[in-house]
């Protein structure tokens, strides 16, 4: 039916249409991902679409039928349970949420399915982060994926080819096109992998300011406002969460430095910033599984699991799980770390005002802790840590990062440490307010 509907079409005069203003109709969208799935549409053809939908925009209506055209362009699981409850981050520097507030959120009752990513650019990803630990399978077929998510509870697995291939493509396209930032782009996907994973709930991490994608607070909500429109849709409750990302979140950069802050997070140790956030977010998921009466409800049952250690626990039989070694959870020590550490002092006294959120995340990157490429190999010992935050008063000659590093990279570090003397830092004689962690929070809360 749909081959002898879209007989009519040609990708020249859909690009064509939306190049000059126009609406598409979803036939002619589905032509386009169909036809570049099944190798019809060239890859330039595609490209020159997305630039003119970045352009022009889409419209509700449009932004609805390209997340159902790259939903469907795979495979898709389906939870009944509505305890099973997803959470995705648009990433940032330093965000390890993803450890923390499954376990605090399974701890509470809820299932939790995890498709995650690595990393590229600037932000890191959370499959290198847990593969620091040795051992830690994250390839598993979607089947065993689909079973394991009700019978454990809680499944952590790298994105899988079935799972919306089409966004695979599309993404690699829009990276190299400088398409990135079109929110009904980022929309479809989004919501055409969450929604493909099958959770009946998605708590949705929007990452605000200078060292994430969305820069400015009013298009993260317009973004918010897009993504609960598509959830609300397909009949799926979502928590928007808009968070600060003008400073790295929490003090570690870098894999396995990450995974260390992430277990003292459990123990209860953790940054105050990293905690909040990541109990904030497991309350919502804890309320959008009906474990919960409120959102609030929900926070006080993630608090109760982290001070009690459930949530320590949960991680480390995750962990067991997934084969990876345990020891390595009881013992931080036994993680990778680097031969090397070198201290960078506050060349001035005063109160840090500003910290570079998106230059850290290229210094890890350029340390080896993260990829310029899809195939580059990731360092998982190298990174920083911040021992100063924004609102922070240093005293000159005090220690302001430690960099985790091997001992071939004298001349990176050198470069790393003169960035952060002229300007990864601002200082202020005066007292300065330390930044909001949690701008704004929208839920949209699906009759079951």
């Amino acid at each position: 039916m749909d081959h002898q509907m879209n007989q009519n079409f040609s990708a020249y005069q859909i690009i064509a249409k939306k190049r000059d203003g126009l609406k598409l109709s979803p036939d002619e969208i589905k032509f386009m991902i169909n036809g570049m799935i099944g190798g019809k549409v060239a890859d330039y053809q595609i490209s020159a679409l997305l630039m003119a939908i970045y352009l022009n925009g889409f419209d509700r209506a449009e932004t609805a039928a390209l997340t159902d055209a790259m939903l469907y362009s795979g495979k898709t699981l389906t939870f009944e349970d509505i305890s099973v409850v997803d959470k995705h981050s648009t990433g940032g520097v330093g965000d390890k949420t993803s450890f923390i507030l499954a376990p605090l959120a399974h701890a509470c009752g809820v299932k939790v399915p995890m498709i995650a990513g690595r990393g590229l650019g600037h932000t890191g990803g959370t499959v290198d982060k847990i593969e620091s630990i040795t051992g830690f399978k994250t390839s598993l077929p979607l089947e065993e994926f689909q079973k394991l998510v009700l019978k454990q509870g809680i499944v952590l697995i790298g994105q899988t080819p079935e799972i919306a291939p089409a966004d695979k493509k599309i993404y690699a396209l829009r990276d190299v096109t400088a398409t990135i930032e079109s929110i009904p782009l980022i929309t479809a996907s989004i919501m055409s992998k969450k929604l493909a994973e099958g959770a009946r709930g998605i708590v949705m991490d929007i990452k605000v300011g200078q060292g994430a994608f969305m820069k400015k607070t009013t298009r993260a909500k317009e973004l918010a406002l897009s993504l609960s429109d598509t959830a609300k849709r397909f009949g799926r409750s979502m928590m928007t969460v808009l968070s600060d990302m003008n400073q790295p979140l929490g003090n570690a950069i870098g894999n396995s430095l990450e995974i260390i802050e992430c277990i003292e997070t459990l123990k209860g140790k953790g940054p105050k910033d990293l905690t909040d956030l990541s109990v904030n977010l497991a309350g919502g998921m804890v309320y959008l599984a009906g474990k919960a009466k409120s959102h609030a409800a929900g926070i006080a049952m993630a608090q109760a699991a982290l001070d009690s250690g459930a949530g320590l626990t949960e991680f480390r039989n995750m962990v067991e799980r997934q084969g990876g070694d345990v020891s390595q959870v009881d013992d931080v020590s036994r993680l990778p770390k680097t031969e090397m550490q070198t201290v960078f002092a506050s060349p001035k006294k005063g109160f840090i005002k500003s910290i570079d959120c998106l230059n850290f995340g290229m210094h890890s990157v350029a340390l080896g802790g993260g990829r310029r490429k899809a195939e580059d190999k990731v360092d998982f010992a190298v990174g920083m840590i911040l021992h100063k935050k924004v609102g922070d008063e240093v005293k000159k000659g005090e220690a302001l990062v430690t960099i985790h590093h091997h001992a071939h990279q004298k001349e990176i570090v050198n470069e790393i440490m003169a960035s952060m003397t002229k300007n990864d830092f601002t200082w202020s004689a005066e007292k300065v307010r330390r930044p909001k962690l949690i701008l704004d929070t929208i839920v949209t809360k699906v009759k079951k």
